[in-house]
């Protein structure tokens, strides 16, 4: 069964189209856990009215499927609170915007 960690590495190939850095680094990722055959992931976008939340949840989807043959399932729960906010960046994704 794989664990948070190895949910988070899958996602880390899923990147917001808008801004090309993947959704864990972007902190879009709240939390993210399987029990085959089910995976569930919470996470957000950067604002309410982002119009990538249905292209980010079929690649979440096709990423944790693609990498782990026992997940047949894949439950996304949108989240608005806490919001997100550019703290919830990794040093890297700072790196990127020159945000460091």
């Amino acid at each position: 069964m794989p664990g948070e960690e190895e949910l988070l590495e899958a996602l880390r190939a899923v990147d917001d189209p808008e801004v090309g850095v993947n959704i864990v680094d972007l902190g879009l990722v709240y939390e993210a856990s399987a029990a085959p055959p089910l995976a569930t992931v919470r996470m957000t976008m950067t604002s309410p009215a982002c119009p990538m939340g249905d292209y980010l949840e079929g690649a979440v989807r096709e990423a944790l499927q693609g990498r782990f043959p026992e997940i047949s399932e894949v439950r996304i729960e949108m989240v608005w609170d806490p919001p997100w906010t550019p703290e919830r960046m990794s040093e890297s994704a700072r790196s990127f915007f020159n945000w460091t």
